[in-house]
């Protein structure tokens, strides 16, 4: 499908999703987006749903400010993925001690290394911008400093929620490691520290929702803010980095006799914030639940643990920023998941993958989001499908 023009207040609001289907919290969170003076367009994925102050699955370009709760408070949180040298036939049987592996090389949950792990040590990435991007540590908000052996200890984790760790097969065959997760705690308490300064200061008292504070340019706020949102931005590029490293690492010991090799990684932000040039304006795109889908940009699209994903590459849309949905998007909340389903629920709609079923993660049930296939279907136009994808390790925190 195209887009469905809804009308909004200062700009229309361009929709690859069937309003009827958007649930009207998520509906009015919109209409109230449209209304920032300094907003300049609005697109919105399928996979929309409801958050704070900006719904997930949100685009939102503006020239001259940027409002902080449209990043989300996981800054730069995002997806990798590599296609290994393995095939379905290089695969035991029983995946229960891959899975395991996996579990021991990347702490999951709130859990954090014992020491801070180096990427030199896993060959991650080139390492010349590594003690510079530490170093620079010192210039963020003096709000999270007492963070900064935590932030260190916690690089290279998966995180909760809905972040995961994958070992998938295509249709071909191959095998293909992927994970999802973002800046950790470090990221969510920046994220908070400036939510709270921006709901503080004078041109935000009169909006419609004080979610939507935002930061206008030339002044000390926004300098601040647009320092720490790309650190964070970076140190989730980071993260993603050495799990990936870690994820490899265990992978070549489990497999040693078939020398396993990568090929090179494919990974994405999907919550954050870019400069870019539309109509010949210079604008701070922020995207919230959504990838950049720029012409020939490789992406992930993620649908649930039980389910599958797609690689894609962007078509270059600019009615829709360049951008794409960030993977299948919730239909319900994690509340109403955890009253409507049980983890027999949850045993049944994952069955054939090697997972947690028990009732902590309940909340991520594949039935508590939406089809992939209809999201994929809504965006024909933004993204082309390269690889489908089915998870048969799935690793939650």
């Amino acid at each position: 499908m195209s887009y469905v023009e809804v009308p909004g207040d200062q700009v229309p609001i361009r929709m690859w999703a069937d309003p009827a289907t958007v649930e009207s919290a998520a509906l009015q969170q919109l209409k109230n987006v449209s209304t920032l003076p300094w907003i300049k367009g609005l697109a919105v994925m399928p996979d929309v749903h409801f958050g704070k102050g900006a719904t997930v699955g949100s685009v939102i370009a503006m020239q001259g400010a940027v409002c902080p709760a449209a990043v989300g408070v996981d800054i730069g949180c995002g997806m990798s993925a590599v296609r290994t040298s393995l095939t379905a036939n290089d695969l035991p049987g029983d995946l229960s001690r891959l899975r395991s592996k996996i579990e021991q090389a990347i702490p999951v949950g709130r859990g954090m290394h014992d020491s801070p792990v180096h990427p030199e040590r896993l060959h991650a990435f080139p390492t010349a911008g590594w003690e510079d991007f530490w170093s620079r540590f010192g210039s963020i908000a003096e709000a999270v400093k007492p963070r900064e052996e935590r932030a260190a200890k916690q690089m290279g984790t998966l995180g909760s929620g809905n972040h995961f760790v994958e070992v998938c097969l295509d249709t071909e065959g191959a095998v293909w490691l992927m994970l999802h997760s973002g800046s950790r705690n470090i990221g969510k308490e920046l994220a908070d520290h400036h939510i709270g300064v921006a709901q503080g200061l004078p041109h935000n008292q009169n909006l419609v929702d004080r979610d939507l504070a935002v930061f206008v340019a030339d002044t000390p706020q926004m300098a601040a803010y647009r320092n720490d949102l790309f650190w964070a931005q970076e140190y989730a590029k980071y993260n993603r980095a050495i799990m990936m490293g870690l994820l490899k690492e265990a992978v070549r010991k489990e497999f040693k006799k078939a020398k396993v090799t990568f090929e090179p990684e494919i990974s994405c932000h999907h919550n954050y914030v870019a400069e870019e040039r539309y109509d010949d304006m210079d604008l701070l795109v922020t995207r919230k639940g959504a990838i950049r889908a720029g012409s020939g940009d490789y992406g992930i699209i993620p649908g649930s643990m039980g389910t599958g994903s797609y690689i894609v590459r962007g078509l270059g849309n600019d009615l829709a920023f360049n951008s794409a949905s960030h993977g299948a998007g919730r239909r319900m909340s994690r509340n109403a998941a955890k009253r409507r389903f049980t983890a027999k629920d949850l045993e049944e709609q994952t069955r054939g993958v090697e997972c947690r079923k028990d009732s902590g993660v309940v909340d991520e049930i594949p039935g508590a989001y939406k089809p992939i296939e209809q999201v994929m279907a809504q965006q024909g136009d933004l993204v082309e499908v390269v690889a489908k994808l089915k998870q048969v390790v799935c690793v939650k925190g």
